[in-house]
């Protein structure tokens, strides 16, 4: 059953950087026929070499027995895995600090499985707010259909705040799951890991019960914050955002501990959210410049929020790490990461419509490797009611962009000239 691989980490006593295990971690060329890249294996099915590997095979992977240590799952079916996904799933949980990973075909479909292979009829989750507004309807619409109840909490820079929620929730039932997004989409907000974790800590010794800990990763990991190697249980991902990079891939992924990602692992088969084969081929491509990447969007991603917090046009309040001057914000921010992401928000003093004037001014910024802008309280979230979108600060005057990797000098012109075309 045992396939070989390359899970070399280290020459001699150095550890190697996850930038260049990027490059061929997880992937042995002499198994493709000596390509240096890993082929887009387009199989449905894999040959097993006699019946008795077959029921081997079929065994490990339904559950029915455990993995053979140092051995690999044997190749099946598609649906349950493939040679690129699992390229991918090797390559994120080396970037991420985790023990295994999964990936899925959406960001959607990672949360969705992390949340069923935990949660039950009865059972009660916890989550931060704002969250994505998929992550939302999906929490509130849905699960609820299916008697999964659900309590939420705004500051995550305040222990009282969670401490309250969970307090609600254990009189409705038992809490299985602390489930956070930090930073907050679209207004950056951060929720402490600390706090998390003691609340978890706590609710284990009160009630003998541990909830696992969930963090949407997406805004900064895996490049600046590892939320798993910081001691979260697992960490899902629209990998479509920053690790796809491309805006031509959908793709999701879930990482941490082996035993969880094994359940949600068997939800992701039983459902039928694997990743193809082509999508997964092009995300372990993506991995390769994803740090370079980020690391470069991040640069012009402070340029412009300055140009934005000085813009003589309009009042404008820039919810980046860097500008947001909350004493207890910048010592978590600088606790728990190593740098500020590209995806931030600007607050203007306005209408909605004030909001869509800017936005169709714009030629760079694409209103959908480029930069992207949005009005939140209309698209992404606005299936959620509008009292809790004002709570959570996503108001009208809201706009989220997401710096790629154009000139800075050039995404400022083009603000530049939005904004006096709306103004003077």
């Amino acid at each position: 059953m045992k396939r070989v691989i390359n899970n070399k980490t280290t020459i001699g006593n150095h550890k190697l950087h996850p930038e260049t295990l990027m490059m061929s971690y997880g992937y042995d060329p002499m198994l493709s026929e000596g390509s240096v890249k890993p082929p887009v294996f387009l199989t449905s099915t894999f040959v097993f070499p006699n019946a008795e590997a077959g029921e081997a095979f079929f065994d490990v992977m339904a559950g029915r027995k455990p993995l053979p240590k140092g051995d690999s799952a044997g190749l099946v079916y598609s649906r349950f895995n493939h040679p690129n996904a699992e390229i991918t799933e090797d390559r994120l949980a080396v970037l991420e600090g985790a023990e295994e990973g999964v990936v899925c075909a959406s960001g959607m479909g990672a949360i969705t499985s992390t949340l069923l292979s935990v949660l039950r009829p009865g059972d009660v989750l916890v989550h931060g707010s704002p969250i994505y507004g998929g992550t939302e309807t999906l929490i509130r619409n849905l699960l609820s259909q299916f008697g999964i109840l659900s309590v939420e909490f705004q500051d995550g820079m305040n222990p009282k705040s969670l401490d309250v929620a969970i307090e609600k929730a254990k009189k409705l039932g038992a809490v299985k799951m602390l489930y956070i997004e930090t930073p907050g989409n679209p207004t950056n907000a951060l929720f402490d890991f600390e706090i998390v974790k003691a609340a978890q800590a706590k609710l284990e010794k009160e009630t003998g019960l541990r909830p696992v800990t969930v963090c949407d990763n997406t805004l900064l990991g895996p490049v600046f914050q590892q939320a798993v190697g910081q001691g979260i249980d697992m960490s899902v991902y629209s990998l479509t955002k920053y690790v796809g990079g491309h805006s031509d891939l959908i793709a999701g992924a879930v990482l941490g501990d082996g035993e969880m990602i094994k359940k949600v692992r068997g939800i992701r088969n039983a459902m039928g959210m694997n990743l193809d084969p082509n999508t997964a081929w092009m995300l372990s491509r993506s991995l390769e410049t994803v740090t370079l990447r980020m690391k470069h969007a991040t640069k012009t991603g402070s340029k412009v929020a300055a140009w934005l917090q000085g813009n003589d046009y309009v009042k404008t309040k820039v919810l980046h790490p860097e500008f947001i001057k909350d004493r207890r914000y910048q010592e978590i921010y600088k606790r728990q990461c190593t740098g500020p992401g590209s995806t931030f928000s600007f607050v203007i003093e306005g209408s909605r419509q004030d909001a869509f004037n800017i936005i169709n001014g714009l030629s760079l910024f694409k209103s959908a490797v480029k930069s992207l802008i949005s009005h939140p309280a209309s698209t992404t979230h606005s299936g959620i009611p509008a009292d809790i979108r004002e709570q959570g600060g996503l108001t009208e005057g809201l706009i989220r962009i997401s710096i790629g990797l154009e000139h800075p000098d050039d995404l400022i012109a083009d603000l530049d000239a939005a904004f006096r075309k709306v103004y003077g």
